[in-house]
C-alpha cells in the first residue's frame, strides 16, 4: 500500500469498500511457488470473506489453513501533470483505490458453501432472482460438488485511496474535471 498517511483508509472504508466491490485476487504461496485465484466474496456479519473455488484450481488443496493476501482493485487511472496546471515541476502518477486484506483461510462446510452462493445471487441478480433451487437437483448437486468453500478471516485491513489528497482543492477538482465520467472522479470529487 502507499506510504503516504494521507492516503490511508481507515479499516471501516476499506471493509465497506471490499464488501461493496465483492469481488478480488486470493494470493497464496503453495509449494510451486506463489499462485492467485480471482474470486467473488461476501462478507459475514462477523467480518469473515467467504469464497468459493473450483476444485480443479491449483490453489484449493493449499488453501486450508493457509495464510493469504486478498486484494481488491477499484477504479484507476494515470494523471497527468498538465491537468493539475499547477506549476513545471508536477510530474505524472498514478490514482487508485486498492485494499488488502490478509488473513488466515479456512474451509467451510457444504452448508457454508450454499449460503455463500445464495448471498451471491441474492446480492447481484435482480429479481426474478436466480436460485440453485431452480436447477435439477442432480444438477446442483454436481455443481456444489465441482467448487469448495471457503472463508479468509482478517488479520490486517490495508486500504488506500489515492486520490490527490496531497494536493490543493482546486487541483483536485480540476483532475476530476478532466477524468469526466470516469469512474474515479465520482471518488476523487468526494474525498
Amino acid at each position: 500500500m502507499h506510504p503516504n498517511p494521507a492516503f490511508r483508509m481507515d479499516d471501516d472504508a476499506a471493509r465497506a469498500f471490499v464488501r461493496d466491490e465483492g469481488f478480488g485476487v486470493l494470493f497464496v504461496a503453495t509449494p510451486d511457488g506463489p499462485r492467485a485465484a480471482q474470486v467473488p466474496v461476501v462478507m459475514t456479519d462477523a467480518g469473515t470473506l467467504r469464497f468459493h473455488v473450483a476444485r480443479a484450481n491449483v490453489v484449493t488443496p493449499h488453501l486450508d489453513g493457509a495464510s493469504a493476501l486478498f486484494v481488491v482493485q477499484g477504479p484507476h487511472a494515470y494523471i497527468t501533470p498538465r491537468w493539475y496546471r499547477a506549476g513545471p515541476d508536477e510530474v505524472p502518477t498514478w490514482n487508485y483505490l486498492s485494499v488488502e486484506v490478509e488473513g488466515v483461510v479456512r474451509a467451510i462446510d457444504r452448508a457454508g458453501l450454499r449460503e455463500q452462493i445464495d448471498t451471491l445471487a441474492a446480492t447481484y441478480e435482480v429479481k426474478p432472482q436466480w436460485a440453485v433451487d431452480q436447477i435439477d437437483p442432480r444438477k446442483a448437486e454436481a455443481m456444489l460438488e465441482a467448487i469448495v468453500g471457503f472463508e479468509l478471516v482478517p488479520t490486517a485491513w490495508r486500504g488506500t485511496a489515492k486520490l490527490n489528497q496531497n494536493k490543493p482543492a482546486e487541483v483536485r477538482a480540476r483532475v476530476a474535471a478532466a477524468l469526466g465520467d470516469h469512474p474515479l472522479a465520482a471518488w476523487m470529487r468526494a474525498a
